[in-house]
């Protein structure tokens, strides 16, 4: 399996991981997480990701970070390419569906996850319209009128 470093603004990083420990508690113990705080210094934040890499055990690592060309982004450029042993490769743009489809597919190999993770994200930026979702009346039944059947 493949370990997951998240580089992102405060606190997007450990706010994404703790989704992921919500929907796939298993799989989200191998993600690693970088809040990049707008106080720390960029030599700071490279040398505590550059910590956050050497701990995780796998020999491929995504690296998942928020913005492209952003601070992040350049500490996770610079983590890849200066690697010891391990195989890196970087996603900007990280959203929720892009981290759950790279936590899906985490055992299929770098490329397939980069490939799905990338797929993900995209796929799931979707305009939602305003009208009434299909086959659902708009008013209760009479055995519905005493239960809520609002997800919480």
């Amino acid at each position: 399996m493949l370990g997951m470093l998240i580089i992102a603004h405060a606190p997007l990083a450990s706010a994404l991981k703790s989704v992921a420990q919500h929907t796939f508690p298993d799989c989200a113990v191998t993600v690693e997480t970088l809040d990049v705080s707008p106080h720390a210094s960029v030599e700071e934040i490279e040398a505590d990701g550059r910590d956050l890499l050497a701990r995780i055990s796998a020999r491929e690592v995504l690296i998942l970070t928020d913005v492209f060309g952003a601070t992040p982004c350049n500490i996770a450029q610079r983590l890849a390419a200066e690697c010891d042993g391990k195989v890196v490769k970087v996603v900007a743009g990280v959203n929720v569906p892009m981290l759950w489809r790279a936590l899906c597919y985490a055992k299929a190999g770098l490329d397939t996850v980069v490939e799905r993770a990338v797929a993900g994200a995209s796929q799931g930026v979707i305009q939602v319209s305003f009208s009434r979702p299909q086959n659902q009346t708009s008013k209760l039944g009479s055995n519905d009128s005493n239960h809520h059947h609002h997800q919480q």
